[in-house]
């Protein structure tokens, strides 16, 4: 859990404080333009909290620990987003005692601004 913990540490410290054109998170409109204010205080937490498990790996794998996250995580509805950010599920754990509700609200908002990614062919 340590390591986790450190590269979730080392990936932030690589990220700048601002979206920028060159980094997106969870493939949104490139550089997060276009959010507001709400919106990329969420791309900054997703960054922090769920990418290490919600996003690839690396170019070439096709898997995560945990689902590619997008509008239409939790059948798309705001409030099922927040509630499983907040208590977890039996694979993740919750948020709730580690983040504020704005904050989880902000994950939620910024994770409505994501499209969702097409399936990637399975390598044989």
């Amino acid at each position: 859990m340590r390591s986790r913990a450190m590269l979730a540490a080392l990936l932030l410290a690589l990220t700048p404080l601002t979206p920028s054109d060159d980094v997106s998170a969870q493939g949104a409109a490139p550089g997060g333009a276009g959010l507001n204010a709400q919106q990329r205080e969420g791309w900054l937490l997703t960054l922090q909290y769920c990418g290490l498990c919600h996003t690839r790996t690396n170019l070439h794998s096709t898997t995560t620990i945990g689902p590619i996250l997008s509008r239409d995580s939790a059948g798309g509805r705001d409030d099922v987003m927040r509630q499983v950010i907040a208590d977890g599920t039996p694979n993740m754990p919750g948020f709730k005692h580690m983040l504020e509700p704005t904050q989880i609200a902000a994950i939620a908002a910024y994770l409505q601004t994501v499209p969702p990614q097409a399936a990637k062919p399975e390598k044989h």
